[in-house]
């Protein structure tokens, strides 16, 4: 590895980010810097736009923009209310009852969005205003919204996990997709414990008990949403369609959803679209400049000489992992999540291969990781999402934030030293 081009990258990309420069751009502007290092100005900057051109080349990566426009679709579309009236039926009588169809609701939404910013503005919109009417703390609310908005980036459909099967090189986006549901779950499983026990301790009151016909009532109306996650992934791992085909599916099921529910008028479409634009491109341009880096830091040898490195500090499995789970940690906290993937797992994935460890089961921990990173500042987008809907600040959202942050670490934990938690469910399929 040229400890000087190195050195380039990572100086440049941390100055740019510090002068305020968007990551997108940071990233493609410091791979142009690195390969000025080594080869004149043309080449470099021909070099870096081929590598972008290339990269969003590929049939898979349609699925993110057809998934983006659902989620678009149902943030407008009256899923967000249903699924909350089917959440509060089941567990409003809980201690803390609200505080749990929050993170059940999120979780659902979240789920069949893709999206932890849209779960976060859908169900935070809604759910914020009721919660504080009920006696909870506006900062709780918001801090409950954050965490629990992330886990529909783990349980599938999830575009971060089709990110991590192009960076991979070609991991099956079914397996990854049956493998976020445990530790999805699981991970809404432990907020609603830090949140029952949050609740008993501040006093916060619980609902009161939903009857039977009530939890059908709004099972019936919530049914068609549900169906989705049925049919995207049904048809996935049935090998019925591919990941980009259940995308575009997905998006027709939620147009025709949205007419059905007279959420959505033909005059709003355009709009929609426009915002469903906006956010691919954004994304686009990530994918594009983050792959880039990657070739860069191919061409120098850094995943390589990176493996060595690592596997001469410990020869132990489990040292390791929480080695890489620091610093994957530390990364989320200044990097969003596309970069994230697409820079660091050819940099990891040849060390956990080493370790004889499944890249599904490692692709499972990144994306836990990348999440807890969504919840923390500085670029934290789901926090700043969150405390925007609740009209509240970071500082005082904070304490109520820091129990439940310890939940998804425990979880986060927990998927990575018991492999059958991500790969049992992928295991029963064939994958």
């Amino acid at each position: 590895m040229e400890f000087t081009e190195l050195l380039v990258l990572v100086l440049s990309f941390l100055i740019l980010l510090g002068l305020g420069v968007p990551v997108a751009w940071g990233i493609g502007l410091a791979t142009c810097v690195t390969m000025l290092v080594s080869i004149p100005l043309l080449p470099a900057v021909t070099t870096v736009a081929q590598t972008m051109a290339t990269a969003l080349d590929s049939f898979a990566l349609l699925a993110i923009p057809f998934f983006v426009l659902a989620g678009q679709l149902m943030n407008q579309g009256g899923i967000a209310r249903r699924l909350i009236s089917f959440a509060k039926a089941l567990v409003g009588s809980l201690p803390g009852g609200l505080a749990h169809v929050n993170i059940i609701a999120a979780m659902l939404f979240g789920a069949i969005a893709g999206s932890a910013a849209a779960a976060a503005s859908a169900i935070g919109t809604i759910m914020g205003p009721e919660m504080e009417k009920s006696g909870y703390s506006k900062q709780f609310g918001a801090a409950v919204n954050i965490t629990a908005a992330t886990t529909g980036l783990v349980i599938p459909p999830s575009n971060i996990l089709i990110v991590y099967s192009l960076a991979s090189g070609g991991v099956s986006i079914a397996a990854l997709f049956l493998a976020g549901y445990i530790p999805g779950i699981l991970t809404g499983l432990l907020l609603m414990v830090v949140t029952s026990a949050w609740s008993v301790y501040r006093g916060f009151p619980a609902g009161e008990k939903s009857k039977f016909s009530e939890v059908m009532r709004t099972f019936v109306e919530a049914l068609p949403s549900l169906l989705l996650l049925i049919i995207v992934i049904g048809g996935i791992v049935g090998g019925i369609f591919t990941a980009t085909e259940a995308s575009a599916i997905a998006v027709l099921y939620c147009l025709v959803l949205g007419f059905w529910y007279k959420e959505i008028s033909v005059g709003e479409l355009p709009d929609i679209l426009r915002s469903s634009a906006a956010t691919t491109a954004v994304v686009a341009l990530l994918i594009g400049t983050s792959i880039s880096m990657s070739w860069v830091m191919s061409y120098e040898n850094i995943p390589q000489n990176f493996t060595e490195a690592l596997l001469g500090v410990s020869d132990n499995k489990y040292v390791l992992l929480l080695i890489m789970n620091l610093i994957l940690l530390f990364v989320g906290i200044f990097m969003d999540m596309t970069p994230a993937v697409l820079i660091f797992t050819p940099i990891f994935l040849p060390v956990v291969t080493k370790l004889g460890m499944d890249p599904i089961h490692f692709g499972i921990i990144m994306v836990m990781n990348l999440c807890i990173g969504l919840t923390t500042p500085p670029v934290g987008s789901v926090l700043f999402v969150g405390v925007g809907v609740a009209q509240t600040t970071i500082e005082k959202v904070i304490r109520p934030l820091i129990p439940l942050f310890v939940a998804m670490l425990v979880a986060l934990m927990l998927v990575t030293y018991i492999p059958a938690l991500s790969l049992w469910l992928p295991g029963v399929f064939g994958y």
